[in-house]
C-alpha cells in the first residue's frame, strides 16, 4: 500500500502498476478530485468508501487516500494478441465477467497456466484484481501468466472478434454443449461469475454459448472447475487427442 495524498500523488505520476485506489468519502477538496480524475485517465480504478473503511487497512495518518499496488505488470491486450500471432501460435485466452472472488482467479489462473493459454482478461471494474493471495491461490501461476485489465469486457470481446477469434462464453442455458464446439482456432473463453452469471451484453456479443451438462444433484461447478474443463477440452482438440 501506498497512503497519504502525496504518496499517492507520487506513486500514480510513477507510472507504477496500481490496483486500485481508495479515497474518503469526506474528502471534497479539488486537490483530490484532481486526483481521482488523473487515476481514471490512468486506467486505474477509483472507489470513494467511508473513513472507517480505510481505517482497517492502517492506522496511520492516510488523509483519508490509499493506493493498493498490483504485484505484476498488467499487459495492454493489443499488444498481447500481436505477439502471440507473430509467433505464429493459435492464441488461447480467458476473460473473467464479474468473477470478485480472488481465490477463484487464482485457481482459473493455475488451470490457464497448465492449459498454456496466453493470458488472462479482467475488467477494471466489478472484478478480482491481481493480489498477493491470488498469486498464492495460483500456485504461482499469476507471476508469469500474462494479465490484461481492460476498460469494458465488451470492448475487449470487439476487439478480439475483430483480430479472428472465436469468443465462447459459458452458459448453463446454452443449446450446445462444449465439446460440440471447434477449439481449434483462436480461441477466447469467458466465464462469468457464480452468483450473477454473464452479463447480457457479454452474452449477447459471444460467438457461441457453450454448456457442461450437469447429471448429478448440484446443478453447478465452481468457475474455476468449470473454466479448467473447458481449457482442457481445447488441449484436447489441438492436440488432436480422440475422445
Amino acid at each position: 500500500m501506498a497512503f497519504g495524498f502525496h504518496a499517492v500523488a507520487e506513486l500514480l505520476g510513477s507510472g507504477a502498476e496500481i490496483n486500485k485506489i481508495m479515497v474518503a468519502r469526506e474528502r471534497r477538496d479539488e486537490e483530490v478530485k484532481a486526483l481521482q480524475q488523473q487515476a481514471r485517465e490512468a486506467g486505474v480504478p477509483v472507489q470513494e468508501v467511508p473513513k472507517e473503511k480505510l481505517n482497517t487497512f492502517t492506522r496511520k495518518n492516510h488523509q483519508g487516500i490509499i493506493a493498493f499496488i498490483s504485484p505484476v505488470f498488467y499487459h495492454p491486450l493489443e499488444e498481447l494478441v500481436a505477439n502471440i500471432y507473430e509467433k505464429g501460435e493459435t492464441p488461447l485466452l480467458v476473460l473473467l465477467d464479474r468473477i470478485t472472488d480472488v481465490r477463484n482467479l487464482g485457481a482459473i489462473a493455475r488451470s490457464a497456466s497448465c492449459a498454456n493459454a496466453h493470458g488472462l482478461i479482467l475488467p477494471m471494474l466489478n472484478s478480482a484484481q491481481v493480489t498477493g493471495d491470488a498469486i498464492k491461490t495460483s500456485a504461482g501461476a499469476l507471476a508469469s501468466l500474462p494479465v490484461c485489465r481492460v476498460q469494458t469486457l465488451n470492448q475487449a470481446i470487439d476487439f478480439l472478434l475483430e483480430s479472428g477469434f472465436s469468443v465462447v462464453a459459458a452458459s448453463e442455458h446454452a443449446a450446445e454443449t462444449y465439446y460440440q464446439l471447434d477449439m481449434t482456432g483462436p480461441l477466447a473463453i469467458v466465464m462469468g461469475s457464480e452468483e450473477d452469471g454473464l452479463s447480457p451484453a457479454t452474452l449477447r456479443k459471444a460467438s457461441h454459448l457453450a454448456k457442461i451438462p450437469i447429471v448429478g444433484t448440484v446443478g453447478s461447478l465452481n468457475v474455476s472447475v468449470a473454466a479448467g474443463v473447458l481449457l482442457f477440452e481445447a488441449v484436447r482438440q489441438r492436440l488432436a487427442i480422440p475422445h
